[in-house]
């Protein structure tokens, strides 16, 4: 499945942050599942990042064209990362999307904000070391959370960042189908094809701008704010105070 992203805009720093962005050359699990904690963790509220697999980096930037994943190897790397997932603790599944860049195969791993923080993986993923720690980011590395970092995470538990709230007074439906696509199109997203086979509540999980049970689904307050044409309605009071 697409990532409503567009891959070269990501690979370029040129829609996220450098810190939400780790480039590895090759697949190293133990480094990818302390990444995969450290994003879910996401002691920042920057929104988690991405693991992009395949291609080397020179002090934080990528080197390309990439030094590329042979073909054989994405299905075996996709289904390693969920068993890297299971070995988090709560249980946490980035969404891995292959892409070809400059004609070379990478794999990128969207790792968003858990919902279950604080999370914890292994140290080690040796049979002998079973001791685990919780992962967060500092600059472009991911760390064990020890002291004062370790409390903060903690702290932010009981804590969901306002732009990931479910907002229960609105509706799906009141998301506007015309300016997701609008964005999917203006960003090149290769989600917007796929779309067109999708049901709009898949959609809009898969975007992540709606959340809870199949059963009730209700949008999040960043898709309101992005994706409904008066916003406002919602949220009373609001006002931007620095951009």
């Amino acid at each position: 499945m697409a990532l409503p992203i567009n891959i070269e805009d990501l690979v370029h720093g040129e829609t996220v942050e450098w810190e939400r962005l780790e480039f590895k050359k090759g697949w190293n699990p133990e480094d990818v599942i302390h990444s995969m904690c450290a994003f879910a963790n996401d002691i920042h509220n920057w929104g988690g990042g991405y693991i992009i697999i395949g291609i080397e980096e020179l002090n934080g930037q990528p080197i390309l064209p990439p030094y590329g994943l042979k073909s054989s190897e994405l299905d075996s790397i996709q289904k390693k990362v969920i068993e890297l997932g299971n070995r988090i603790q709560p249980l946490y599944f980035p969404i891995c999307q292959p892409y070809i860049l400059m004609g070379h195969s990478i794999l990128v791993l969207w790792c968003p904000a858990g919902d279950n923080r604080v999370y914890s993986a292994p140290v080690s993923l040796g049979k002998t070391n079973h001791s685990r720690e919780p992962y967060i980011r500092v600059g472009s590395s991911s760390i064990i959370a020890k002291t004062d970092a370790l409390r903060r995470l903690q702290e932010l538990t009981a804590r969901t960042p306002f732009d990931d709230r479910i907002n229960y007074q609105a509706s799906i439906l009141d998301l506007d189908l015309g300016l997701i696509m609008a964005y999917l199109q203006d960003i090149k997203s290769g989600l917007l094809e796929e779309s067109q086979k999708m049901s709009f509540e898949d959609l809009c999980r898969t975007m992540l701008i709606a959340k809870n049970t199949r059963e009730e689904i209700y949008p999040v307050n960043v898709g309101l704010l992005f994706f409904n044409r008066r916003p406002e309605q919602f949220f009373n009071r609001s006002w931007i105070e620095l951009v």
